[in-house]
């Protein structure tokens, strides 16, 4: 097995590092971040874990990291993705693990906010010698594939200079997440199609790199059992199509597991074995840190309401310092992690060296 120095991963380490995955059958979980405690909480389970892992922010997690009360809410989004990167690469190679840095759902509308980090990158770039981010999601699914697949050519273009590489979505994720998706779709769509992925093949093989979250009945959220219908099949005739066009070998495509809160396991199982290398999570561990926080509140009332006991006295102050509550949450988030690496099978399976 290679190995690779630990802490944000680009260019040539990353796709060494998407092909022991799908040459091992495992997956690394993407958890989309809002702030140093859930960034801080995922490097501490991937390091627990043994495990690299992705660490990604939307559009939303990146505004909040910057702010609520920031006074442009765009800069926000793009100075919030910025500084989480920062963090990241200031921290990562410490935790011992290798991270993967990238940006979620960018529909059409969030195409300037790609567009503003590449040029942050761009100076990063200039001054450092590697790319700030490992890689930039652009979903354009709910547009016509031609209009999809040229707006994705000429994003990457501009990345691939820096070592980045480009997440495309091929059908839609249903669901709604950041104000990216909707839950009134045709549910033809969530379901991608071979043909589709072989002209995103064509299209940008040629440039760069690239991965895609190909749909096959992915969710956002988490929903009643049976309300979703996961196919992984789609994925292997995606993978057999492109064998047969293009005459490549076993599972060519680096294929994205969207909506993977909540998902049935032996459905991920079943992922694993047609070169899925990485599967968001989202719902889960947003409700991991809750509810540790929401059971820790619960049993430390009084000090949630008063500083001094009114009827005996006691200083509540060790019970309501944040950093103790907000330590709670980062355990409930690092605990739900524990399940993922052990779903996906990347325990144990770092290429750190």
């Amino acid at each position: 097995m290679p190995k690779l120095k630990p802490g944000v991963v680009w260019g040539q380490d990353y796709q060494t590092l998407i092909k022991a995955c799908k040459e091992g059958q495992y997956a690394l979980p993407a958890v989309n971040v809002i702030g140093t405690n859930s960034v801080n909480a995922v490097m501490e389970s991937a390091a627990k874990n043994k495990s690299d892992v992705i660490v990604q922010l939307s559009n939303g997690g990146a505004e909040f990291y910057a702010g609520k009360g920031f006074p442009d809410p765009f800069q926000a989004k793009v100075l919030g993705a910025v500084s989480a990167a920062l963090h990241v690469h200031a921290l990562a190679e410490h935790y011992g693990i290798c991270v993967i840095l990238h940006t979620d759902h960018a529909n059409k509308k969030l195409i300037p906010w790609v567009d503003a980090m590449v040029t942050y990158g761009e100076e990063f770039f200039k001054k450092r010698g590697f790319p700030l981010f490992s890689s930039h999601m652009v979903d354009l699914s709910e547009e016509p594939i031609e209009e999809n697949l040229a707006e994705c050519a000429r994003i990457l273009k501009r990345m691939v200079p820096l070592g980045m590489s480009i997440e495309i979505e091929l059908g839609v994720t249903g669901g709604e997440e950041d104000g990216v998706g909707s839950d009134d779709i045709d549910n033809a769509k969530l379901y991608t199609q071979p043909e589709d992925v072989l002209l995103a093949y064509e299209t940008l093989a040629p440039i760069g790199h690239f991965s895609t979250a190909a749909s096959f009945g992915n969710v956002h959220g988490v929903y009643s059992p049976g309300n979703v219908k996961l196919r992984p099949d789609i994925l292997k005739n995606s993978q057999d199509l492109i064998t047969k066009a293009k005459g490549l070998g076993h599972n060519p495509l680096d294929l994205v597991f969207h909506g993977g809160s909540g998902s049935e396991k032996d459905k991920i199982t079943e992922s694993l074995g047609y070169g899925v290398f990485k599967m968001n999570i989202d719902t889960d561990t947003q409700f991991a840190f809750a509810e540790s926080i929401g059971k820790y509140v619960w049993n430390n009332e009084k000090a949630f309401a008063y500083q001094i006991d009114p009827d005996n006295g006691k200083p509540y102050k060790k019970q309501y310092d944040p950093r103790v509550w907000l330590r709670e949450g980062e355990k409930g988030l690092v605990k739900r992690m524990d399940e993922a690496f052990a779903d996906l099978r990347s325990a144990g399976k770092s290429l750190a060296a």
